[in-house]
């Protein structure tokens, strides 16, 4: 959406300037204006509807994106939170949260790298699981004063492939894992728009 600045000169009006005792003719620039304004909201709103819908934790302390059409679900033991898509079920998005050292950051447990593989062995493929997973990618990046590990996962089944981002984060004593899986089938539909779910990912208090 273009900045409020940029309507200014932008609706096409004549730039006549009105001779003293005549009447400015207002009505088409305000009409012009009002056009303008509708259409950007309503290109706005139809591309948020038609994408992404937005979910805030009960106590405020985080929010993110997820797919339009998804739904949570409860699972008990597991995640804190879960959606997936009610067409291919398989399409999961998950949060993880757990305690860590209050005194920590996210480079005392390591490089992105060094966390991305540890993530691999203990949660994604750990031993038994029947699952095999190659870091594929790796990167730090800062946003809102906070230092995230942004990770990508080529995952190997018996039956099929699979490819998982996530996100990390340590925050007061909490590490969150934030993470979109898809089958490899699906993945290069998909991929641009787990992205963004994943980079919307952000502590709010």
């Amino acid at each position: 959406m273009a900045p409020w600045a940029r309507l200014r000169g932008e609706n096409g009006a004549s730039s006549h300037v009105p001779m003293p005792g005549s009447r400015p003719a207002r009505r088409p620039l305000v009409l012009g204006l009002a056009g303008l304004l509708l259409a950007v909201v309503l290109v706005g709103c139809s591309a948020v509807a038609a994408g992404l819908n937005s979910y805030q934790s009960p106590d405020g302390r985080y929010a993110f994106l997820y797919p339009t059409g998804w739904t949570r679900v409860q699972v008990s033991g597991g995640p804190q939170v879960v959606f997936h898509d009610l067409i291919n079920s398989d399409e999961t998005l998950s949060l993880v949260v757990a305690d860590v050292n209050p005194n920590n950051d996210l480079e005392n447990l390591g490089s992105a790298v060094a966390v991305g593989e540890k993530l691999r062995r203990v949660v994604i493929a750990p031993e038994g699981s029947g699952r095999e997973a190659e870091l594929v990618q790796a990167r730090e990046r800062e946003q809102g004063g906070h230092t995230f590990y942004d990770l990508e996962y080529a995952v190997h089944l018996a039956d099929r492939e699979r490819h998982e981002l996530a996100t990390v984060v340590v925050d007061r004593g909490r590490l969150y894992t934030f993470a979109a899986s898809a089958n490899a089938v699906r993945w290069p539909r998909v991929k641009d728009l787990f992205e963004q779910v994943i980079g919307s990912f952000g502590l709010q208090i």
